[in-house]
C-alpha cells in the first residue's frame, strides 16, 4: 500500500487579488473553482483555514492534505492567507486597485472583510462550511459569523484560540510595548536579509528552527515569504493590532 505522500493528491496553489490585496489560497480537491462546478459535481461541503499570524498558507499543507485524505477525499479543503501576508509571484503587485476597496485590509477589520469578500465571490452561498481558524483567525472566524449571521456554518473549530483580552495576557503585557513602538527595529535588518539568495535565506530558516526535532519541509519554504520587506511589515502590523482586542462581542 503506497503511503499517502507517493500518492497522487489533486492540489491547486493560485494567487488571486481579494479586495485589492495580493491573496494566496492553496485548495485540496479537484475542485479548484466552486462557482463554476457543475451541479453533480459540486460538494456541499468546504473545509477552510483561517490562518494565524504570520498568515501563511504554507504552514498549513501537510494538515490540509492529511484532513483532506481523512475524510476520503470526498470534501474540498482550502486555505487562505491573510492579505499581504504571502509573498506574490514575480510580476504580480502587492495591491491591486479595486472598485470597493475597505479601509485597511492589511489591518484587523480589513482581514475580517476580506474572509468574507473571499467567500462571497469563490464559493456558492448554499454551500456547507466548516471553517477552521488558529490562533487569531479564531477571532477572525467569530467576527465573519457575527457579520454575516447567513452563512451555512455547519461547525466553526478553533485552536489555539485567541479571541479576548490579549494586551491583559502574561505574554501581552511582555510583548505589546514591543509590538507597538519596538517593531521599527527589525525593519533595517529585514530589509538587508531581503537580498540575500535563497540559499543563504533557507539556511538561515534551517538554523532558526533546528532546535525543534520534527521540522515540517512546507514550513521553511513558508518561512520565506517572511523574507519580503512587505511581508514581514504587514505581519508586524497585524501583531501590532492584535492587542487591541479587548473581548469578542456577543
Amino acid at each position: 500500500m503506497r503511503k499517502m505522500s507517493e500518492e497522487y493528491i489533486p492540489t491547486h496553489d493560485e494567487f488571486i487579488y481579494c479586495l485589492g490585496a495580493a491573496t494566496q489560497v492553496l485548495k485540496f480537491g479537484p475542485w479548484s473553482d466552486l462557482q463554476k462546478s457543475s451541479d453533480k459535481g459540486t460538494p456541499k461541503l468546504l473545509f477552510l483555514i483561517i490562518p494565524g499570524n504570520p498568515g501563511v498558507v504554507g504552514f498549513y499543507k501537510t494538515f490540509m492534505q492529511s484532513l483532506y485524505c481523512g475524510f476520503n477525499r470526498q470534501y474540498p479543503v482550502w486555505a487562505i492567507s491573510h492579505a499581504g501576508h504571502c509573498s506574490p509571484p514575480a510580476g504580480m503587485d502587492m495591491t491591486d486597485e479595486h472598485d470597493d476597496p475597505v479601509e485597511d485590509v492589511f489591518g484587523l477589520n480589513g482581514q475580517i472583510e476580506h474572509k468574507l469578500f473571499f467567500l462571497q465571490q469563490n464559493v456558492p452561498a448554499d454551500t456547507k462550511l466548516v471553517l477552521i481558524g488558529h490562533s487569531i483567525g479564531c477571532y477572525i472566524i467569530l467576527e465573519m459569523m457575527r457579520r454575516s449571521p447567513k452563512l451555512k456554518v455547519l461547525k466553526s473549530i478553533l485552536l489555539f484560540p485567541t479571541i479576548e483580552r490579549m494586551a491583559q495576557s502574561p505574554q501581552g503585557k511582555i510583548m505589546t510595548p514591543w509590538l507597538c513602538s519596538l517593531r521599527y527595529v527589525v525593519y533595517m535588518p529585514l530589509y538587508l536579509l531581503s537580498f540575500l539568495p535563497e540559499v543563504m535565506k533557507t539556511f538561515l530558516v534551517k538554523l532558526a528552527l533546528h532546535g525543534i526535532k520534527s521540522v515540517d519541509e512546507t514550513s521553511m519554504e513558508a518561512s520565506l515569504n517572511l523574507f519580503r520587506m512587505e511581508c514581514a511589515v504587514i505581519c508586524l502590523f497585524s501583531s501590532q493590532q492584535m492587542p487591541c482586542i479587548w473581548v469578542v462581542k456577543k
